[in-house]
């Protein structure tokens, strides 16, 4: 399996240098003047010299925080830069492109790329060496770089003199010196594993290592440029530890604060949705939001039931959250709307539309709803919709004025409306609070029929994944505040007594 696997590796490794053969054609008539001339602009601008050299990786233009970093990178000899860019935001290749400019460019001479083996970090430097062994257009305009000796996988010295070596996390960073030149640049890619990062202890002494062992390999008089790749895999990780003490932590997900994909140059709506589409709520927000999700610390699964028949219920409501009293307003947020029941001291998750949906959507939805519990045969039931102080007045000014349209449009009778202004407070102390305690005594359940609608299965996700730190609990919050509406419904009618502020809308 080993040998079926390096042979795997080797034709994948002569493709890339067959590649960068092929993408790296030379004028051959440009006399010395000119040479001169083109080398000396392209060096003069980032982006156009990254082109240039490098046509298979530079396939679309960047976007702004790809100048912005690089700006950053190669103006300031001294610095310390995290990049906690999603997956296809090329920060591996962007840091690379970066790197061999310094060095070629006579600005760095000792470079040490650190991942979390000694295999990976070899991996990583290969695409180094391959580079500058068989790029025509760098050997055309800097010379051949390949040396006659010390050029090995790990560890290979240019002509030129300047010396790139793997290590893995842990390794002795002892002899990295290049002549009397000790590491002008430290690359750490991809130093966290998802193993170690479920034992605290372990990514303690991994990142006492970089810190005590690593980084004092330099040189106090001679600047450091110090550049780590990865994705916050974990709420405790080397990454966030390096960025908590880094000159510049930059997080940049798949699509920012607004829906929008971060790199539309490369990354369009479209291509986003048809990656994210099979792929887990949890690991979607691992690898492209840099929102790690533990799954089943509060909630160790979700129970799927049979539901009674809705109308033998004894309440039956419609709750919905149209997510914009979120503080941070990031991508992750999505709206809801989920049809609940009561009966008999349980409550019940009947249907759930939870995903990311603008406010038309959204109203579509609350039609929806409304039209699935008429279905099953309730005649009496409320919607309600949360609108707290954060939320004003985007009641009146937003949705009230959509409800009405989309009622005509639909040839439907316009939706009667009812406003929970309870001022909320900590969202994961709600939903720990109030839904906790009926989960523990197995009286929550999801319906059963449900299960393999993507919309329940995302909020059976959101759900497991319930913690102080996620990003991911719209769904969760929904449902909060439907339990919360028909536990003191109920409450009220058997004792007369009545919490909170809750507000009824009718048209």
């Amino acid at each position: 399996m080993a040998k079926q696997t390096d042979k795997l590796y080797l034709e994948k490794w002569n493709e890339f240098r067959d590649n960068t053969l092929k993408a790296t054609p030379v004028d051959i008539t440009e006399n010395v003047s000119q040479k001169a001339k083109r080398i000396a602009h392209l060096e003069a601008n980032p982006e156009q010299w990254f082109k240039y050299y490098f046509p298979n990786f530079y396939t679309a233009e960047p976007a702004l925080f790809h100048k912005k970093s690089t700006k950053l990178v190669l103006d300031n000899p001294e610095y310390y830069i995290v990049r906690s860019w999603s997956r296809e935001l090329a920060k591996s290749a962007r840091t690379m492109m970066e790197v061999l400019k310094l060095a070629l460019t006579g600005k760095k001479k000792n470079i040490l790329l650190v991942s979390a083996s000694y295999n990976d970090a070899e991996r990583l430097l290969l695409p180094y060496k391959t580079i500058l062994e068989c790029n025509n257009r760098i050997i055309n305009d800097y010379g051949t770089q390949e040396s006659i000796s010390n050029w090995e996988a790990g560890e290979f010295i240019t002509r030129k003199g300047v010396s790139f070596r793997a290590i893995g996390a842990g390794q002795s960073p002892r002899g990295t010196r290049n002549d009397a030149s000790r590491p002008d640049v430290i690359l750490i890619d991809d130093i966290d594993t998802d193993i170690d990062c479920r034992n605290p202890e372990t990514i303690q002494k991994k990142y006492e290592w970089i810190e005590q062992a690593l980084i004092p390999t330099r040189s106090i008089s001679v600047p450091l440029l110090i550049i780590a790749c990865g994705n916050i895999i974990a709420k405790y990780c080397c990454i966030t530890e390096m960025g908590k003490k880094a000159d510049t932590w930059e997080v940049v997900n798949i699509r920012d604060k607004n829906g929008k994909s971060t790199w539309p140059q490369k990354n369009t709506e479209e291509m986003i949705d048809r990656a994210l589409k099979p792929i887990s709520t949890s690991s979607q927000q691992k690898e492209y939001y840099n929102n790690p999700i533990r799954i089943g610390k509060i909630f160790k699964k979700a129970i799927y039931a049979k539901c009674p028949p809705l109308k033998s219920c004894e309440h039956v409501i419609i709750y919905s959250d149209p997510a914009t009293s979120n503080k941070d307003k990031s991508a992750s947020s999505r709206k809801s709307v989920g049809v609940i029941g009561f009966k008999n001291n349980n409550f019940y998750l009947y249907k759930v539309w939870l995903d990311g949906m603008n406010q038309r959507n959204f109203v579509t939805n609350l039609y929806a709803a409304s039209d699935y519990v008429k279905e099953k045969g309730v005649d009496v039931f409320k919607i309600w919709i949360e609108n707290n102080s954060l939320q004003d007045p985007f009641w009146e000014q937003v949705i009230k004025p959509l409800i009405k349209e989309t009622g005509r449009q639909l040839n439907k009778t316009v939706l009667y409306m009812s406003l929970d202004k309870r001022a909320k407070d900590d969202k994961f102390r709600r939903i720990e609070g109030t839904l906790e305690p009926i989960y523990k005594q197995g009286a929550l359940f999801f319906n059963e029929d449900e299960k393999k609608n993507p919309h329940m299965e995302r909020m059976e996700e959101e759900f497991l994944g319930v913690d102080p730190n996620s990003k991911m609990m719209d769904g969760p919050d929904m449902l909060e505040g439907g339990v919360w509406i028909i536990k003191n419904l109920t409450s009220k009618e058997g004792t007369e007594y009545f919490v909170g502020h809750i507000s009824n809308r009718k048209y």
